[in-house]
Parts: C-alpha cells; sequence; structure tokens
C-alpha cells in the first residue's frame, strides 16, 4: 500500500507493506500529472515500512526511469535496507538526477529544500 502527497514542484510516497504493480501505477499517474505541468519535479520516498517488491514492480520502474530520465532534479529515499540503498544508487543510471539515501525523513526534506532556499 502507498500513500502519496505532492507539492509544488515534488512527490512524496510513503510504502507500508507490499509495493505492488496497482501502487506502482498510482504512484505513475501522479508524477506524470507533475511532470507534464511542473517539470522537472523531486521526489521523495519513505521506505522504511516497505515489506517486498514484486518482480513486475521493478521492471516497471526500470521502464519508468528511462522515460523520465531527464524530468526529475533531486530523489530522496530514506530506508535502513541495504538493499534498498542499492538499488537506490542503481537506478541512479538511469535519470540525470541527483540521488541520496537517508535514514532520517526530516534530513531528506531539508536535502529537497535546500535548492528551494537557495
Amino acid at each position: 500500500m502507498i500513500v502519496t502527497d505532492h507539492q509544488a514542484h515534488r512527490v512524496s510516497v510513503t510504502v507500508y507493506g507490499e509495493f505492488t504493480l496497482a501502487d506502482y501505477k498510482e504512484f505513475e499517474e501522479l508524477v506524470n500529472y507533475k511532470v507534464r505541468f511542473e517539470r522537472p519535479v523531486d521526489l521523495f520516498f519513505d521506505l522504511r515500512q516497505m515489506g517486498d517488491v514484486t518482480l513486475d514492480v521493478a521492471w516497471e520502474e526500470i521502464k519508468f526511469s528511462r522515460q523520465h530520465a531527464s524530468d526529475f532534479n533531486k530523489v530522496a529515499v530514506v530506508t535502513s535496507s541495504q538493499w534498498v540503498t542499492w538499488s537506490a544508487w542503481l537506478s541512479q543510471a538511469f535519470v540525470d538526477a541527483d540521488v541520496e539515501v537517508f535514514e532520517d525523513p526530516e534530513a531528506a526534506r531539508a536535502w529537497l529544500d535546500e535548492e528551494v532556499a537557495a
């Protein structure tokens, strides 16, 4: 299950339990809308409560990242999982964005806000 939120030039996603293809499609729809009208956007992923990721979600993530290679400015990923950290760094190969991994959500938000405040 996911919970999404958006502000000007930012999409925030929190994942609880299994991250399914239906969840990912919900995320994609919101990002596609934001990118269309507010490009580039920042992404905030809180994955601390995430359980499993289905294989179809992993494949969709690769396709989505390639389609939106230049649509993101910063991507903040909040997790304590080494596997998720590794996959976040791997996805950076497909997007032209700054990708950072955090254990603290407030630090992640502060990093995303840096450029806005500057």
